[in-house]
């Protein structure tokens, strides 16, 4: 029996996670559950079917949870807001079994000096699949990691075409059903290049051996190719429910956590190149990764306040990434040094970008009306 901790309950990452418990009772006890508060009615509801030890909503109650007495805790909360939390698991020195990729991208080499060897263990698919796929080799035989993207909702289409797209069109993802803003990074591919920089992180593989391939149907989850010649590939039916529950049983597999792919059935696996041109966010997002020091933190606040604002309608869909690239030009006076890399250094940073992309943002605006 394992006693976990749910961080982010009632969002898509921490309900499946429930799902996942209510269907093991004999494998996992809730201890511990916390939300933004976004859902309260959802989060009483939790709390009374599970009875855990500790509950509470905010980012403080998610420090404390994280840093209870238990076996795992599962990070499912999204943004920055998660980088505290991250820590505070870490230094109780409990497995963290990270969904929430913004906190490592954020911190860096801060939460790796944190974690112990193994600490943390991924749940985002890809890096779970690449996980999964290093057990058939040496970290010294591998040549190349490959990220797998569905292209989102506009695969295919030119930045010409993605001039007029709407929040509605947007939020229409063709295989993942996903919380708002994940959707959205989806949809602008940032999604994928902030995984380009988590992989970095969590493989210690450089930034030239991490390639990002379109595969429309998400079966394929990510692979690994070795010095030989021999790829690994790590596939299922578009699910979060292996990750997570690998996240939580590591590195034991749960019997029958997902359904498995149906070889019975005529299935076609199709992989082509990123456009850059188009969606180029996974590019910024590799010069932000090698730049290191607080370049991916402000890349990913820049992103969320762009987010925000198209979601609100202040904001085209292509001027997302326009924004976030305009950020990091600006990232000079004012920002926090590779030397400040702190918890506060991190978060002087990340509200640096939150303020420089909200005046961009205004600009914008204003040069409309």
């Amino acid at each position: 029996m394992r006693d976990v901790v749910i961080l982010g309950s009632t969002g898509s990452i921490g309900t499946q996670a429930l799902d996942l418990v209510r269907a093991n009772p004999d494998r996992f006890r809730v201890v511990g559950l916390t939300a933004g508060g976004s859902d309260p009615d959802a989060f009483e509801r939790q709390v009374a079917e599970f009875s855990p030890a500790y509950a509470g909503l905010g980012e403080q109650a998610s420090c404390e949870a994280a840093s209870m007495d238990a076996d795992v805790v599962l990070n499912g909360i999204t943004g920055a807001v998660g980088l505290l939390p991250t820590l505070a698991a870490l230094d109780a020195g409990t497995t963290l079994a990270l969904a929430n990729k913004e906190s490592l991208i954020m911190g860096g080499p801060l939460v790796l000096d944190r974690a112990a060897p193994g600490q943390i263990v991924p749940v985002d698919s890809e890096h779970s699949a690449i996980a999964q796929c290093l057990r058939g080799g040496n970290r010294d035989e591998v040549r190349r990691l490959v990220l797998t993207a569905s292209g989102g909702p506009f695969r295919g289409r030119s930045r010409a075409d993605l001039l007029d797209v709407t929040r509605e069109q947007a939020l229409a993802h063709p295989t993942w059903a996903m919380g708002p803003v994940i959707t959205i990074n989806s949809a602008t591919l940032v999604n994928k290049g902030l995984e380009v920089i988590e992989a970095h992180l969590l493989f210690g593989i450089d930034f030239d051996d991490i390639e990002v391939v379109v595969h429309p149907t998400s079966v394929v989850h990510s692979m690994v190719e070795f010095i030989d010649g021999s790829t690994l590939v790590q596939a299922s039916p578009p699910t979060m429910m292996i990750p997570i529950a690998l996240g939580l049983n590591w590195p034991d597999r749960v019997p029958a956590a997902a359904p498995a792919v149906d070889w019975t059935r005529a299935e076609t696996w199709e992989f082509s190149p990123l456009d850059d041109e188009a969606f180029p966010a996974v590019s910024l997002a590799r010069a932000a990764g090698a730049a290191g020091g607080t370049r991916p933190a402000i890349y990913n606040a820049a992103n969320e306040a762009c987010v925000d604002a198209f979601l609100g309608g202040g904001l085209a869909f292509v001027e997302i990434v326009d924004v976030v690239a305009e950020v990091l030009g600006n990232a000079a006076d004012g920002v926090p040094s590779k030397q400040e890399l702190t918890p506060d250094g991190i978060l002087a940073a990340d509200a640096w970008a939150r303020a420089e992309a909200t005046r961009l943002i205004d600009s914008r605006v204003t040069e409309r009306t």
